[in-house]
């Protein structure tokens, strides 16, 4: 497994992919310092910044789309190339080879995802000019935001690892599903946040320091029903992944 998690790693590290992946990650902590250096402390509110930077750029878009250029492509790839027979054909069991390409999506996604997150609610804490955010608890609202973004990319993860294998078209159906169930559907319909890994993050992020982001807590679910979907979405599209891996017909 040593040997397929470092490959599986290689694939996902070229260097265009990593400066795309930076790239966005260095979105949220760009947009804290420049807010907090061009705006006044009564112009902003704990509403504003986690509306805005942590719900809207960091959660809806960076770390989804963070997970899913990095998941569709641990299969992706060697279902595009037709070598994916030569992987399943090694005395490898399937469960070993599924756990080395998640583990190598997360290693790489989930860090960038939280240290952007973890940056830039600091900064908006602590200001590099006006306070964004007042964290009751500077320790426990970090740790808040890091816990929910490793929960949500560990949902997109799996979710995403499977459509690579599916489709060879995973990546714009991604873009679809993020774009519309995740960004337009789950921010309208309350309903659907028992059923969105947007709503998960949000829900777990709230539930850990619900002091600090007691703004949001009239448009979250509850923390254990937050926790038991990403539980359920992680072990179901897990089981789905290894399910395809064992049927599918390998050319």
């Amino acid at each position: 497994m040593d040997a397929l998690l470092a490959l599986s790693l290689r694939q996902l590290t070229s260097r265009g992919r990593l400066a795309l992946l930076l790239l966005l990650a260095a979105l949220p902590v760009g947009l804290a310092v420049l807010i907090s250096l061009t705006l006044n402390d009564d112009e902003t509110s704990n509403q504003e910044f986690i509306d805005t930077l942590l719900d809207g750029l960091l959660v809806a878009g960076v770390m989804p789309i963070v997970s899913l250029v990095l998941a569709t492509t641990v299969f992706g790839n060697e279902v595009e190339d037709r070598t994916l027979n030569y992987l399943v054909l090694k005395p490898i069991p399937r469960i070993q080879i599924v756990a080395a390409k998640l583990l190598a999506a997360i290693v790489v996604g989930a860090p960038l995802v939280i240290l952007s997150g973890v940056a830039a609610t600091v900064i908006a804490d602590r200001g590099l000019g006006a306070r964004l955010i007042v964290l009751d608890d500077p320790i426990r609202g970090v740790l808040a935001v890091a816990l929910a973004l490793f929960a949500g990319v560990l949902a997109y993860t799996t979710i995403f690892t499977w459509a690579g294998l599916v489709s060879s078209r995973a990546l714009p159906y991604g873009l679809v599903y993020v774009i519309l169930w995740e960004g337009v559907v789950s921010s309208y319909l309350g309903g659907v946040r028992y059923l969105s890994v947007r709503g998960y993050t949000l829900a777990v992020m709230h539930g850990l320091d619900n002091a600090s982001f007691a703004d949001i807590g009239d448009r979250v679910i509850e923390f254990p029903a937050a926790v038991v979907g990403v539980v359920l979405v992680t072990a179901g599209f897990l089981w789905l992944t290894l399910r395809r891996l064992t049927e599918m017909d390998v050319p």
